[in-house]
């Protein structure tokens, strides 16, 4: 193909992968109203019953953790489920938190399908096998640790539970926030001060680093010029795929997670190509995370620089805040 020629369609393969990102910041952007309908009432086809199921499990574990933290053990188990789910209910009208635990949700649901159909191992990958058998002391302790961490991912994403000090340090002071607003004793039997007397207790308790995002990211940011090994999905596990996305495209680790999903085909090419990886490589993810996609045309021929500008300029104008924290107009 002459010169001439490549000019002439390099264009028009920007203009349909921009496209496809555009629809695929539209379908994100109506995440949002969809759960919010389908955690008050039956099934919509556009998000499964089991990620609605994950969502609704994870916000009455938090209400539970919230409204528990304030009460004596001997109370603990007299809390009535009303109570919980009035608190659930509330922290479900943030659309930032709802953002979040859909991604935590998907993360759990794909975790879980790729070890069923591609027996790719949800928490002792071989890159984390790897990284423990480091000679490098600090690299594999913090291994160990995130391996540890990934587990407990994994039993509380089956028990559809989150514990609060896996959220990040914005959303669990968002969380605290409003759980102020919502207490009060003929609601939720816990007065004001006692309400005080446990946001002070639970923010001296967390320590952000120490959740699993905050590991695992430290984990891949050790790696420095080897992180491009957390790209191949089989080799890295779903955990350490998506962290390396986020690492090395500079995007926020929920928009890695939500590039796994089917209708996201053109972000995850971008973003693979965007961290280094060439077409057949890929190509290769896409087997793995949805066989039925294609691999958009073009991407061979795109510099990683160019797909990192192509992703940047879609978080800041296609209804992505540049921190990730909306999936679409109004967030998510």
């Amino acid at each position: 193909m002459t010169e001439l020629a490549m000019d002439r369609t390099e264009p028009s393969v920007e203009a349909i992968l921009r496209d496809e990102l555009a629809r695929g910041n539209r379908a994100l952007g109506g995440v949002a109203p969809v759960i919010s309908h389908m955690l008050e009432s039956s099934g919509h086809a556009l998000v499964s019953d089991a990620i609605v199921a994950r969502l609704r499990g994870m916000l009455i574990d938090l209400a539970r953790q919230l409204l528990n933290a304030g009460l004596p053990p001997s109370r603990r188990d007299m809390m009535e489920d009303r109570v919980a789910d009035k608190v659930a209910d509330g922290l479900a009208a943030d659309s930032t938190v709802l953002n979040h635990l859909y991604a935590v949700a998907m993360e759990g649901h794909l975790t879980e399908r790729l070890e069923q159909r591609s027996s790719v191992d949800p928490v002792l990958s071989p890159l984390l096998q790897e990284l423990i058998a480091s000679d490098q002391a600090a690299i594999a302790e913090l291994a160990m640790t995130s391996l540890a961490a990934q587990s407990r991912f994994t039993q509380s994403q089956r028990r559809m539970e989150l514990p609060l000090g896996e959220l990040p340090a914005e959303l669990f002071l968002r969380v605290l926030k409003r759980f102020k607003k919502m207490a009060h004793p003929g609601d939720t039997g816990v007065d004001q001060e006692t309400v005080a007397q446990t946001i002070a207790a639970l923010k001296s308790n967390y320590d952000e680093g120490a959740g699993r995002l905050g590991l695992l990211t430290r984990l891949v940011s050790s790696m420095r010029g080897g992180a491009v090994a957390a790209l191949e999905l089989d080799h890295a596990g779903l955990a350490l795929f998506t962290t390396g996305i986020a690492v090395l495209t500079r995007q926020p680790r929920n928009l890695a997670i939500m590039a796994c999903h089917e209708r996201q085909a053109a972000r995850l090419a971008l973003s693979l190509r965007a961290g280094g990886l060439n077409a057949e490589a890929i190509e290769r993810q896409f087997l793995l995370i949805e066989p039925s996609e294609m691999l958009p045309d073009g991407i061979a021929a795109m510099t990683p620089e160019r797909a990192r500008e192509l992703l940047g300029a879609e978080q800041l104008s296609g209804g992505h805040t540049a921190d990730g924290r909306s999936f679409g107009p109004g967030g998510v």
